[in-house]
């Protein structure tokens, strides 16, 4: 008899409509998806993806940045929401708020992000603007982990788009979210079923799920 392995328990964090929520919340609908998604919350009590959230039936609360005077009492409103739902993984989606470095730390190898651009080229904001003044063949999106330096963390999985003649910022920023919405579900499961491990400041993949790594890369 097979025994079921307990799902990780995944939690959210949103500051606007929460595409890439969604595509996370279908992904774990399947029953083999190793990965539950228990709780989404948000800076803004405004972002579109809370009421998204919670027509899925997942608990989804803010916790208002500006109600707080600084940034570690802010990081604490979210650790004592994130204990309280026994969270294992954190999964960034549209966070738009820079975490301070012990929040961050006390969650190393625990956190994850998805940036849109071929990490390390282009970190920070407006980055499609930036592929196309610099003149790219290929620009794409990177899941990593969470360092306390911006966009800095071992590389989990990356996945390119062409920047076709006569493209603009936005033209390729919607070519890049459809791999955004394909890759990031790829990403979680790998993490959570244990396939790719944190070692050393670096991802390793396990010979278990090296068919999947191989699929990540073909994206």
């Amino acid at each position: 008899m097979t025994v079921p392995v307990a799902k990780k328990r995944i939690a959210i964090l949103i500051s606007g409509r929460g595409s890439n929520m969604v595509s996370l919340i279908e992904a774990a609908q399947a029953p083999d998806y190793p990965a539950e998604i228990v709780l989404v919350l948000s800076n803004r009590p405004d972002a579109a993806g809370l009421a998204r959230a919670q027509a899925a039936g997942i608990p989804a609360r803010a916790v208002d940045h500006k109600a707080f005077p600084d940034r570690a009492r802010f990081d604490a409103a979210l650790q004592a929401e994130l204990d309280a739902a026994g969270i294992e993984l954190i999964v960034l989606a549209g966070f738009m708020r820079i975490l301070t470095d012990a929040f961050v730390e006390a969650w190393s190898g625990r956190m994850i992000n998805i940036h849109p651009s071929l990490l390390p080229l282009f970190k920070g904001t407006h980055t499609h603007e930036r592929a196309l003044e610099a003149g790219m063949r290929l620009h794409g999106c990177t899941v990593h982990y969470v360092v306390p330096e911006l966009d800095a963390g071992p590389i989990v999985a990356q996945a390119a788009v062409p920047v076709l003649p006569g493209d603009d910022a936005g033209s390729l920023a919607a070519r890049v979210i459809v791999q955004e919405h394909r890759l990031y579900p790829q990403a979680v499961a790998l993490i959570a079923s244990g396939g790719a491990v944190l070692e050393g400041g670096r991802v390793r993949f396990t010979a278990r799920e090296r068919a999947a790594e191989d699929a990540l890369l073909s994206l």
